[in-house]
């Protein structure tokens, strides 16, 4: 086999999805470092053994997740992370687009489900790095449908998942949007927001009447008119932040920022929605290990004291420069408007 050839140092997964165990499993008992392409696996029982075996190997194991790594969402991680906006509240990731390339896809033996599996571990990862992974998501609730195209998978996802601090993460992902590729994310926190769109409308637009004789890019639906091109794909959908990532972190010996039990989470996020979707209820997310911060730790102080008798709601700004501020009494719970003027 060519990963037990001793020339070989590193393997790079990036076969179908019901592929993805078997290969893994077979390089970890190689002692090959590895990295694995979204999703890591079909479900979370299947990327469980993955885990395992990596772990059990002692290997380098590192889940390519590529859209955590494009620009505009490194560098919108780093403010969450410095407290730009304070509390995050809720995350919203999208992507739409026409449906994938290859045939294997829209197997859901192979794929192991449809936009949800293929679109969804994108937006579930972005929320997770926005909320925190150190936050333990907790139930998903989730609508899927095939709303267009003849396939056994869904076409078409919506989900909540509430993390134990409070946030949500929000999700929507299709294979039946037309006009071409569609990633945006919107964040909410306590002390701000912050909007991202990292494929259409990205500040180049090309009008061309008799059309454009090249590739203008991924998924795009037609070639005159109004046209959206990327100026750099590969560095706009994150690409070569990310293996640089996991190649420094080989050569370093330290974990990567996408780990493959970051995978497996996200794995049991979308077991929880796929169950949701039948039931039409909320579904715990269950997970056989949680790393991360116990629920006690991550709960949030959700009160802003304004003195030692009033919690403040809201402060706002007048026409005319005065100050308003809502209050709420703490031992009455009432409700009082105060003006300061200028």
């Amino acid at each position: 086999e060519a990963v037990n050839h001793p020339d070989v140092e590193v393997v790079c997964i990036g076969l179908r999805n019901d592929q993805h165990a078997e290969a893994a499993i077979a390089a970890a008992e190689a002692g090959k470092a590895l990295m694995c392409t979204k999703p890591l696996a079909r479900n979370a029982e299947e990327a469980w053994t993955m885990v395992q075996a990596v772990e059990k190997a002692g290997v380098f194991a590192g889940y390519l997740e590529d859209l955590v790594y494009t620009p505009k969402t490194l560098s919108s991680r780093k403010s969450v992370r410095e407290g730009a906006i304070g509390r995050v509240l809720w995350a919203k990731s999208r992507e739409t687009h026409p449906g994938p390339h290859s045939p294997w896809f829209w197997d859901v033996k192979k794929a192991g489900g449809g936009a949800l599996v293929d679109l969804g571990c994108h937006c579930i990862e972005i929320g997770r790095n926005f909320i925190g992974k150190e936050v333990r998501p907790v139930e998903v609730m989730c609508w899927a449908d095939t709303q267009v195209k003849p396939i056994d998978a869904e076409d078409h996802a919506i989900g909540l998942v509430r993390y134990a601090n409070g946030a949500i993460g929000q999700f929507e992902v299709a294979w039946s949007f037309r006009g071409g590729m569609d990633l945006r994310d919107e964040v909410m926190g306590t002390d701000g927001t912050i909007w991202l769109n990292h494929f259409l409308r990205t500040g180049f637009e090309m009008f061309t009447a008799p059309g454009n004789k090249g590739y203008v890019s991924e998924k795009a639906e037609s070639s005159s008119g109004w046209l959206f091109p990327v100026g750099d794909e590969v560095n706009a959908l994150g690409y070569n932040h990310m293996f640089t990532d996991m190649l420094d972190s080989i050569e370093q010996g330290r974990q990567p920022m996408e780990t493959f039990y970051d995978g497996y989470v996200v794995n049991a996020i979308m077991d929880a929605a796929y169950r949701s979707a039948k039931s039409k209820k909320w579904e715990p997310i269950e997970l056989k290990e949680w790393r991360g911060l116990s629920d006690e730790e991550v709960q949030a102080k959700k009160e802003v004291e304004y003195d030692e008798k009033h919690w403040l709601l809201k402060e706002e700004v007048m026409p005319d420069g005065s100050r308003k501020l809502l209050l709420k009494e703490k031992a009455t719970g009432a409700l009082i408007q105060v003006e300061e003027s200028v």
